[in-house]
């Protein structure tokens, strides 16, 4: 099917979501397909993934307004279970609702030792992983240590939603800091990657909060990493409309986007 993506997840609702944040649309301009339900196995042995092949509907403008069709398809997105017990610490809205003020203070300079361990770090396990990749480093406005990494199949250094790529930045982080005082923040990139993600967050974060001030009805997104929750806090933090908070406990944590009463 052409401009269709095959996405898989827990669930068949946990992969519609995925499919939104990847096509960038709302439930109501999605179709998918169930190629495959999934299954949680016994004890989660054996567990099987829901496979779904979904694309962007495509809508004449005449079709435009009797497009409430797909509201059922919403409904899977809204009805996400999330928990109630954290209650206790949303009250602060985690530090997520606006968007980190970085200090230069806040990071140590780095160290040629450093970004040399760093480096040879990321060579030893890429080579380790049978991959022949490029690395450029810079220092940022920030002070953080950059590392872009080019090569072929990229994808599967950057991995489902840039898990891969954020394991591999933790562990270089964890060698940066051994060898010098003072906190010193890596940043690995690929391909653009992490300014393609930050974009297409924040457009997914104006579609669902359209979604919800027509609806009324607010939608639990995914499960993201606390970086990318700070992304569609910061991105709806000035709609007078909808307000967003994250529930559950990590590495579950999601963000739920709300009319404002």
């Amino acid at each position: 099917m052409n401009g269709s993506i095959r996405v898989s997840a827990k669930t068949v609702d946990d992969a519609i979501t995925e499919a939104l944040i990847q096509l960038g649309v709302t439930s109501d301009n999605l179709e998918y397909d169930v190629i495959e339900k999934g299954s949680a196995g016994f004890l989660g042995i054996g567990a099987k993934q829901a496979v779904i092949e979904a694309r962007k509907k495509t809508v004449s403008v005449m079709e435009e307004a009797p497009a409430k069709k797909s509201q059922p398809k919403e409904e899977t997105v809204c009805k996400q279970e999330v928990k109630e017990e954290a209650v206790l610490k949303e009250e602060k809205k985690e530090v997520e609702t606006v968007a980190p003020v970085k200090r230069e203070s806040e990071l140590a300079e780095v160290k040629e030792e450093t970004k040399h361990a760093v480096e040879n770090f990321l060579k030893d396990t890429l080579n380790a992983m049978g991959m022949e990749v490029e690395l450029t480093t810079s220092i940022d406005n920030d002070g953080a240590l950059c590392v872009e990494m080019k090569g072929n199949n990229m994808g599967i250094l950057i991995g489902k939603r840039g898990q891969t790529l954020d394991s591999l930045q933790y562990l270089a982080n964890r060698v940066a800091n051994k060898h010098q005082e003072g906190y010193v923040r890596v940043k690995l990139d690929t391909e653009n990657y992490r300014a393609r993600r930050e974009e297409t967050l924040k457009n997914l974060a104006k579609n669902i909060a359209y979604k919800v001030k027509r609806s009324r009805k607010s939608v639990s997104l995914e499960p993201m990493n606390p970086y990318e929750r700070r992304i569609i806090h910061a991105a709806l933090q000035a709609d007078p409309y909808v307000t967003t908070h994250s529930e559950g406990e990590e590495p579950y944590r999601k963000v739920v986007i709300t009319l404002k009463k």
